[in-house]
């Protein structure tokens, strides 16, 4: 089937169904919370929304559990698998988004006054400083070990191959935001102005 009418929340789903195995909607929407949506952020809504497109697409079947709370149960078919594996096989081109409402706002900060600045950046350091501690913890529980099982992996998958970057990202984050902080407080408050470093 042409993979042209896929989009990167279709891949998402069939990924995590690959690696996870059958899931419902919900189950789904915790693993991304936990993992992929510390850095790749979309409408949560999706997740409810895209499974009866790809299953009509044969990618996914979908079941309900028949008594109870009659959940929906996904899982990925083989063509599902077989479009998942041709989309890992081409690497992606696209180029990096970074929507950070944050720095739109501080783009037009020269409308607003000194104390707005200081407090959009005191604001985004603090912000910044805890998803650092958190992201950190994970490290940390990646070194100890943590137990595998059904709907770990994921998790597990996250500490290891792409939390370094998120690690990374936040540690400049928090050092650019300072920088702001620095500048905005001016002489009086943090003592001589940072100059501004973007290396």
């Amino acid at each position: 089937m042409s993979t042209e009418r896929l989009t990167p929340t279709s891949y998402l789903i069939l990924g995590l169904l690959a690696r996870e195995g059958p899931s419902t909607p919900y189950t789904l929407e915790r693993q991304v919370a936990a993992t992929l949506g510390n850095f790749w952020s979309f409408q949560h809504t999706l997740l409810y929304k895209e499974p009866p497109r790809l299953a009509a697409l044969g990618l996914i079947s979908e079941t309900r559990e028949p008594e109870g709370r009659r959940r929906r149960m996904l899982a990925i078919t083989s063509t599902g698998l077989a479009a998942l594996t041709a989309w890992l096989e081409r690497p992606a081109r696209a180029r990096t988004e970074l929507r950070d409402l944050g720095l739109l706002q501080l783009f037009f900060m020269d409308l607003a006054s000194d104390e707005a600045r200081l407090r959009l950046a005191r604001e985004q350091l603090a912000m910044h400083g805890t998803r650092l501690s958190d992201y950190e913890a994970d490290a940390r529980l990646e070194r100890r070990g943590s137990p595998s099982g059904a709907g770990l992996r994921t998790v597990e998958h996250w500490r290891g191959a792409t939390l370094p970057m998120g690690i990374l990202y936040e540690r400049a984050a928090v050092q650019f935001w300072s920088s702001v902080a620095d500048n905005a407080a001016g002489p009086d408050e943090a003592g001589e102005p940072t100059r501004m470093d973007p290396g």
